[in-house]
């Protein structure tokens, strides 16, 4: 699909990348409404994950026992073997800064918001204010060549997120 040998997956891993360096990244620094309040987003997290972000000292087991009776963090939830945090802010977020920035602790969903790559997609979550969906589709357009195809969906259950899925030409399209 991409330029190079490059496969479909790592198109679009390199282009919601670089659209994060070059159009997200710059503008954190002065949104309205930084992620990491977690007002609207949930967060996934790994027992390693949530252990150093709210610097739990207890066991697992113990943990799961307290937040079982509703006694742990109420921004909290189990579920699957993950811990899921919605509606507060995070307690890594300090004084306007990510303390585990950079670290094996920052859950995925942080690095990858608001634009990353599921299912043979790039998925754009609206709610942060630097995404440009035109341009995020200009990027991925010429990333795919002068034959790239995109169609563009909002998301039926998810209403904020809108996939790109590049399409296949058709035979007709593939002929000279």
């Amino acid at each position: 699909m991409g330029r190079g040998g490059e496969g479909a997956e790592e198109l679009l891993a390199r282009v919601a990348a670089r659209y994060q360096a070059e159009a997200v990244v710059p503008r954190c620094a002065r949104c309205r409404e930084p992620c990491c309040r977690l007002a609207t987003l949930a967060l996934e997290f790994t027992w390693e994950r949530l252990r150093a972000v709210w610097r739990l000292e207890e066991s697992r087991a113990a943990f799961d026992a307290r937040l079982a009776r509703g006694e742990g963090p109420p921004e909290l939830k189990a579920e699957g073997g993950l811990y899921y945090a919605h509606g507060r802010p995070c307690p890594a977020y300090r004084g306007g800064v990510c303390a585990v920035y950079g670290t094996p602790a920052k859950p995925p969903g942080c690095t990858d918001f608001p634009v990353y790559v599921e299912d043979g997609a790039l998925v754009a979550d609206r709610r942060c204010e630097a995404v440009d969906l035109d341009d995020l589709e200009a990027r991925l357009l010429a990333a795919l060549g002068p034959r790239g195809r995109l169609r563009r969906r909002v998301d039926r259950a998810f209403p904020t997120l809108t996939r790109l899925e590049p399409r296949p030409q058709t035979r007709e399209e593939g002929r000279p």
